[in-house]
């Protein structure tokens, strides 16, 4: 008899779950005892000052929330494009979805302190801000992933997953459109105020989601009889690598565009020649590390086809680190132009100074802490949930109605 497909929990015995469980929960404290430190204390204890106002918290945050638009794309591709081959792993797809979101959004909140405020914030909207768009956006995604996993996991309600997934394709799209124009609508700041951060923050999104989803992936097959068949490694690898030239390809646009604008062509001699650890992070970090060397090795005979895709997926994640980095603190430490067109003799707003940045202990911590509230929301919702899509006798199915067939 053939073996059949079934979603399943994650089958792990007690010991090794609750050691994972109290690793990313001792790093979850920290993460917010970091974060009641710096509410307490001020800013001032951090690396952040008035001219740098977005440091590592906003790095982070900004990531797991690109990550978790991009990791959906796995859920995507089957239920809005009908590809059979991604239908056992979309559950789990949305499972990280929302994991990331709620880890991003909450390293976001407790970075800027006050979380009480945040009412006044989801009650009071200002459409002409993009931020309060984003607001709106971020807490619907939860919902919509939410029920998009409702229609996957239960039966009785799967025939709607099509429609709950293609609703949660545009939502995704608009959402990371919404996150790129945070930084495209900043017309202040030199390295921003382009149309372009937009789609380049989709491209990324997707080149990230993909790797964090394959890295997962593999980490529970290491203790789980997870499907990952030939065909799936061999595809999500070919998406990888289209990520990987769309996203050079957004890049160079960027870059190339801003060289083109009068105003933003000084910022670009800066991140690209002049800037220091910024011209180095671009060059080596944001674009060898992150998207030259993963093409080369997953197009090298030399590695085996999943071997190659793992090295390269840790080094995307590497790059999607520093990118941020560049994009954000990058951006900012290029001095702002308070008074243009005049000659400046002396003066207290840092005109023409560029901005040191020295991250803090304290931002670090909650960061790592977001990252491990985004992992530890995972492991509770494999370990009591069928996301997993395994391979069993035909005989068990029949013995477990419970279980999703695919």
């Amino acid at each position: 008899m053939i073996d059949k497909i079934v979603l399943t929990k994650y089958i792990i015995s007690p010991k090794l779950f609750w050691s994972k469980f109290f690793l990313l929960g001792f790093f979850i404290l920290i993460g917010f005892a970091c974060s009641l430190y710096m509410e307490h204390e001020g800013h001032y204890v951090t690396g952040m000052n008035n001219q740098i106002v977005w440091g590592l918290p906003h790095i982070f945050a900004v990531l797991l929330i690109v990550i978790a638009s991009g990791v959906l794309n796995i859920a995507s591709i089957s239920s809005v494009f009908d590809k059979k081959l991604y239908k056992p792993l979309a559950p789990l797809s949305a499972l990280l979805a929302i994991a990331f979101l709620i880890a991003g959004l909450i390293v976001l909140v407790l970075d800027l302190g006050k979380p009480d405020r945040l009412i006044v914030a989801m009650t009071t909207y200002n459409f002409k801000s993009i931020f309060s768009w984003n607001i709106f956006l971020y807490s619907g995604f939860a919902v919509v992933l939410a029920i998009y996993m409702w229609t996957m996991l239960d039966r009785e309600v799967n025939r709607f997953s099509k429609y709950a997934g293609t609703f949660a394709f545009g939502w995704r799209i608009i959402l990371t459109t919404g996150t790129g124009s945070i930084f495209g609508f900043l017309v202040a700041r030199e390295a921003y105020a382009t149309a372009i951060l937009a789609p380049l923050f989709i491209v990324m999104s997707l080149l990230y989601g993909t790797a964090v989803y394959y890295l997962i992936l593999k980490t529970i097959s290491k203790f789980h009889n997870t499907y990952i068949s030939v065909d799936i490694v061999k595809n999500l690898r070919r998406l990888t690598i289209m990520f990987l030239f769309a996203n050079l390809y957004f890049l160079f646009l960027y870059h190339i565009t801003n060289m083109y604008i009068a105003k933003h062509l000084d910022y670009e001699i800066f991140i690209l020649s002049s800037g220091g650890v910024y011209t180095i992070a671009f060059w080596v970090g944001q674009l060898f590390i992150g998207i030259i060397l993963p093409i080369i090795l997953m197009n090298s005979s030399r590695l085996s086809i999943d071997h190659s895709f793992i090295v390269s997926s840790v080094l995307i994640l590497i790059g999607s680190f520093i990118a941020m980095y560049v994009i954000i603190i990058g951006g900012q430490a290029y001095p702002l132009t308070i008074f243009p067109d005049h000659v400046i003799i002396q003066s207290s707003f840092y005109d023409n100074v560029v901005h040191t940045y020295t991250p803090s202990l304290y931002e670090l911590g909650l960061g790592i802490g977001g990252v491990a509230l985004a992992l530890i929301i995972v492991l509770i919702g494999i370990a009591n949930f069928k996301f997993l899509p395994t391979i069993i006798k035909p005989a068990k199915i029949a013995s477990d109605k419970d279980d999703v067939v695919i």
